[in-house]
């Protein structure tokens, strides 16, 4: 019995290593801070939105600085479009709503302060389903408002990647062509 246990738990040892050494393998590795191409950023959002809170924390996080007025930023984000929306998706057979779409639409573009586009127009689409019950009416708010600020997350991680990968783009056009 002894023998089994230890041997049970070698086995163990070696699928966690294993485990270990195939994640390292395949590249996988933890987000990091973005790299952003400008020290400075104006975000153009209203003052109590949640989005641009959490775009300036992360931004801060990253080493970045959000600036007050637009002449001193590097880099100008400008809002465009912030819409939420929800659609039905399924009915049962009574003709009830069994399940919605939410949807969250978010445009925005960057330039610098003389209005050079830095990133032209660019539009996110986020979208969650959820299933409907008018029994659990209260959950499914609650349930409701947790994605919508899931989607708010993952609109804020794709909103610095794209500011992120602006990076390059301007590498590519401050160099010079040889003559």
């Amino acid at each position: 019995m002894h023998l089994h246990h230890n041997s049970k738990r070698i086995a163990q040892w070696l699928l966690s290593i294993t485990v270990v050494m195939l994640l390292t393998a395949c590249g996988f590795h933890l987000r990091g801070a973005a790299d952003l191409p400008f020290k400075t950023i104006y975000l153009g959002f209203s003052p109590n939105s949640t989005v641009g809170v959490e775009l300036r924390r992360n931004i801060r996080a990253s080493g970045g600085e959000v600036v007050d007025k637009a002449d001193q930023a590097e880099a100008v984000l400008k809002v465009l479009a912030d819409t939420r929306d929800k659609q039905v998706l399924t009915l049962n057979t009574n003709g009830r709503v069994r399940e919605y779409a939410l949807f969250q639409r978010f445009t925005f573009s960057v330039a610098d302060p003389k209005g050079v586009v830095l990133i032209p127009p660019t539009a996110i689409v986020l979208r969650r389903v959820i299933t409907y019950d008018e029994n659990q009416e209260l959950a499914k708010q609650a349930e409701e408002v947790l994605l919508y600020r899931d989607m708010q997350s993952d609109l804020v991680q794709q909103i610095l990647r794209r500011l992120a990968a602006s990076k390059t783009a301007l590498a590519t056009e401050n160099v010079d062509p040889e003559p």
